[in-house]
């Protein structure tokens, strides 16, 4: 993801994704702002997360913890899941790619909102279980390029049916395997 990052430093608005993007970029200078944003947050945004899972709470990792998670939390309801809907709404791939992203980025903010919440409220299996939900949506960035790559190699389809189909990819099953994840977490 660092890498994929770099190629829009410096900022220029012709390389990798938004050569694809032209029309955005051109007649909506709005887009190109909200894309910079989405993307150099984004990076923040993963490794903050990573963070999260795996500094020990104890001690001075509960000081990295508290301010990854601030990090996190700020970044995405601020920039990183506003300027994904954004974005969402020029997905390429039509409505079914639309609706995807746009719910994608709608959940983020809103299951980080919760897990924030629910810490402010002081019950931290909530907050917690909202947070792997939360990062779980966060990976679909990750998993989004994997499953590309997959569906490419095994299936040679079109270039937009493979959009459409890792636009749902990329988070469905992150969630699913969160909610299994927090259903084993919770049982008695």
């Amino acid at each position: 993801m660092l890498k994929i990052t770099l190629y829009y430093v410096p900022y220029n608005t012709n390389v990798a994704f938004l050569q694809i993007k032209q029309t955005e970029v051109t007649s909506l200078p709005e887009y190109r702002y909200l894309f910079y944003a989405h993307v150099y947050t984004s990076i923040f945004v993963l490794l903050f997360g990573f963070l999260q899972f795996i500094i020990p709470r104890a001690g001075n990792g509960k000081v990295i913890h508290r301010f990854s998670g601030y990090q996190y939390v700020f970044l995405i309801l601020a920039f990183a899941a506003p300027s994904g809907i954004y974005m969402g709404l020029h997905a390429n791939g039509g409505l079914p790619s639309k609706l995807s992203f746009i719910l994608l980025g709608t959940l983020w903010w809103v299951t980080t909102w919760v897990a924030m919440i629910k810490i402010r409220k002081g019950k931290f299996l909530q907050h917690r279980d909202w947070m792997i939900r939360s990062f779980a949506l966060c990976l679909s960035a990750v998993t989004l390029r994997f499953w590309k790559v997959i569906i490419v190699y095994l299936f040679h389809l079109p270039p937009i049916d493979v959009y459409q189909v890792i636009a749902w990819l990329g988070w469905v099953p992150n969630l699913i395997i969160a909610e299994i994840l927090i259903y084993n977490y919770n049982k008695p």
